[in-house]
């Protein structure tokens, strides 16, 4: 194969000489000429095959020779015979004549189409426009065709206009840009916008067709003559009609006429015309009606914003929120204004001393606030993360703004563990744990709910009046999730002690070989640090209980070495059997401070307050607690009071009552106890936190000198407070103090230059 010579072919020229007739080429032109007339015409289909070769100057074998290549050329050609004479003036060099005569006749022809396009009169100037469009379109492309041959190789080698463009440049300079049609288009066009924008139905074919044709024009003709007209004039009119609306609507019907304008609008687009046109009226319309007057419609009186959200009007709150997602700052104003009122509602509540006096309707109200405006976003806002953020510094803002917020949360709680969440299902405690844990974690001072949420745990477990241990240690485990194990490492240890608590008693009573008559006794033996017991006054027991007190005594430590017992009265209960008249005869479930008193009347009919003060040792104030749910509680009222009333004085007197009734065997006799703490317990509660604060403030100041070594005051504050902030807000003159007392012990010392600068001792 390599051996053999390569093959070369060459084309090569007629061989035939060609004389060209020198009239050849206005004849030829007059034929062409006449063909383009004859396509105006609608004539088309009139010409001859025979002007294929009669005016051509080849031979007859080169004339079906180019023939051949014209066809090869361009086989979709109708008209091949004029197209041939077309394709020897090119190759005879008369392209330049041809071209210029085709810019005249065209420009002739489309100057009659422009006059009758004038001269129509009303709705029928349109569709004579459309009409005459359509007619010279297919005759562009039936002359594009005859003259395929210049469009290929004469125009791109001059640098002319293509036919087919060169065709929609002279309609658009001729027809459309003539200074009868010109303004009169865009005002036809522009007319019909607005009547369909009242409320008429036009011909929308009709109009897509103008505006198609416009745009195969070129942008910029779409844009100069007829977009840049509509947005102005639309413009205008949105302005006029929010006007209007602004005046007479209230602002739901405003928000809906403005979402159906909106929607006319995208929907107008969508059907004639260009769809770069969506975003500019979409814009002409969101800042006419909407940006221009969202202050007014926020704060519309009896309709806006706050009315919506006070109304709970969903559909109302979402189309505001769609529609002010559209403009820049329209959503910020939503936000704000929405911010501010949930503000004002909660600090309301929150400050409302109508609400104080009940903590746990206080608690449950916060909750359905938050329930309200978490639907609220959900269904209105799309979960916008921005409102949710928003909804949750409102919510941290007026909860802190009372101080008791963290004693309120935990008494709701321990109303809920007690008996409000009796008979509930899992999930649904659950769902109620984990609210709570919502407003926990907009407490500042989560070290005070701690120190509460302790108290109300160690009385549900000692009483044994909690609903579920599973729900108390659920609450828990989500505790230690917010906070850590340091925060619940105590709460558990009561759970811890509460197990051990029951092996001790099955030891105690495995040890007692006679245990008699004597009352039956259950301890619980708490560990000091876990449970939050203060120093309280020993209460004087009754007789009949000490003996089998001081035998659990001698058994536990004698069972624990190195271990001391103190009896904390003012946490116990006690079940009682009594006698009334008739031999009636009930079990009584009492605290240990109302048994003391009770058992007292075995051996008196009658004894003042004074009296039995001294007899229990038990502190007044307590006292008067137990005999006011002894005494002054309608069908739990053992014992009866003179004078009756609700307080009690220390000279009142109170004496058994035989007539007391019940239908039930066992009576439950609670304690009258304020479900709140008086100002006194609070503050004392106050002051017990503030001790707890300090080593923990100092133990931060601490790690964080020992790793920077050296640091100003302002920095050692903002970092404690960074440190601290998950469990409380500490106050920097408190930490001013701990970084004294850090330099009085010798763990920091002050620089003697700047008196500011720290620095740790190792």
């Amino acid at each position: 194969m390599s051996s053999q010579k390569k093959r070369t072919f060459q084309i090569e020229a007629f061989k035939h000489r060609v004389v060209v007739d020198p009239k050849y080429a206005e004849k030829t032109w007059k034929v062409l000429e006449h063909a383009i007339h004859e396509i105006y015409n609608h004539n088309a289909s009139g010409l001859s095959f025979e002007e294929l070769y009669s005016h051509s100057p080849l031979p007859l074998d080169g004339v079906w020779n180019t023939l051949f290549r014209i066809h090869q050329f361009m086989p979709w050609c109708k008209n091949s015979e004029v197209a041939w004479n077309a394709y020897n003036m090119v190759l005879h060099k008369f392209g330049e004549k041809l071209y210029s005569g085709l810019v005249t006749t065209m420009t002739s022809h489309l100057k009659e189409i422009s006059q009758s396009i004038e001269s129509a009169q009303g709705e029928i100037f349109l569709e004579e426009l459309n009409r005459k469009w359509i007619d010279h379109n297919k005759a562009l492309q039936m002359i594009r065709d005859i003259l395929m041959y210049m469009d290929r190789t004469f125009i791109p080698s001059s640098h002319k206009t293509p036919v087919h463009e060169l065709g929609l440049n002279l309609w658009r300079d001729v027809v459309i840009h003539s200074s009868k049609t010109q303004a009169r288009l865009r005002d036809t066009l522009l007319e019909l916008v607005l009547r369909e924008r009242n409320g008429e139905v036009i011909n929308r074919g009709l109009m897509r067709n103008i505006i198609k044709m416009l745009m195969d024009l070129g942008l910029s003709v779409y844009q100069e003559d007829f977009e840049k007209h509509f947005l102005s004039v639309s413009a205008n009119f949105y302005c006029l009609e929010s006007q209007k609306f602004i005046e007479t609507c209230d602002c739901g019907d405003y928000l809906k006429k403005a979402e159906r304008r909106l929607n006319e609008e995208i929907e107008r687009v969508s059907h004639y015309l260009d769809p770069r046109s969506e975003i500019k009226i979409t814009n002409v319309v969101e800042k006419e009606m909407i940006d221009s007057h969202m202050h007014t419609l926020v704060h519309m009186e009896n309709s806006g914003l706050v009315n919506m959200l006070v109304d709970d009007k969903y559909e109302d709150l979402g189309r505001m929120y769609s529609l002010f997602r559209r403009v820049p700052t329209g959503l910020t104003v939503v936000k704000d204004v929405m911010t501010a009122f949930v503000r004002d509602t909660g600090k309301q509540l929150v400050m409302d001393p109508e609400r104080l006096r009940d903590p746990v309707d206080f608690v449950q109200r916060l909750l359905d606030l938050k329930d309200k405006y978490d639907k609220i976003i959900n269904m209105s806002f799309t979960n916008d993360k921005t409102f949710q953020n928003a909804l949750n510094s409102s919510f941290e803002h007026f909860i802190n703004l009372n101080a008791r917020s963290p004693e309120f949360i935990s008494l709701f709680v321990d109303d809920k563990l007690r008996r409000g969440l009796k008979g509930v299902g899992e999930e649904d405690v659950e769902i109620v744990l984990d609210k709570v844990m919502m407003l926990f974690r907009y407490l500042q001072e989560k070290d005070v709910f701690e120190k509460y949420y302790k108290q109300h745990l160690a009385k549900r477990l000692l009483s044994g009046k909690t609903i579920s241990d599973d729900a108390e240690r659920s609450l828990i485990v989500k505790l230690k999730t917010e906070c850590g194990y340091q925060f619940t490492s105590k709460l558990e240890g009561m759970f811890t002690d509460m197990k051990t608590s029951y092996d001790t008693m099955q030891g105690f009573y495995a040890s007692q070989s006679d245990v008699g008559d004597s009352p039956s006794l259950v301890v619980h033996v708490l560990t000091t640090g876990s449970w939050p017991t203060q120093p309280s006054p020993q209460c004087n027991l009754p007789s009949e209980l000490l003996g089998v007190c001081e035998k659990f005594r001698a058994y536990y430590l004698g069972t624990h070495n190195g271990r001391r017992l103190s009896w904390q009265t003012n946490m116990g209960t006690a079940d009682l059997k009594a006698t009334f008249g008739k031999g009636q005869k009930h079990e009584l479930n009492v605290s240990t401070y109302q048994m003391c008193v009770l058992m007292l009347f075995n051996n008196a009919d009658r004894l003042t307050c004074k009296e039995i003060e001294q007899a229990t040792g038990i502190p007044l104030l307590d006292l008067k607690r137990c005999l006011q749910s002894l005494a002054c509680v309608k069908g739990k009222n053992v014992l009866r009071k003179e004078p009756m009333s609700k307080d009690i004085a220390e000279d009142d007197t109170f004496f058994f009552n035989d007539k007391f009734t019940s239908k039930f065997f066992k009576v439950k006799i609670g304690t009258v106890v304020a479900q709140r703490e008086s100002e006194p317990e609070n503050l004392e509660t106050r002051q017990r936190v503030e001790e707890d604060r300090k080593p923990q403030i100092e133990a931060a100041i601490v790690r964080i000198m020992k790793s920077r070594r050296t640091l100003d005051h302002n920095n050692i504050v903002a970092e404690v407070t960074k440190q601290l902030q998950s469990r409380f807000l500490p106050n920097p003159v408190v930490i001013k103090k701990r970084i004294e007392s850090l330099i009085e012990r010798e763990f920091l010392e002050r620089d003697r230059v700047d008196r500011k600068l720290y620095r740790y001792l190792a």
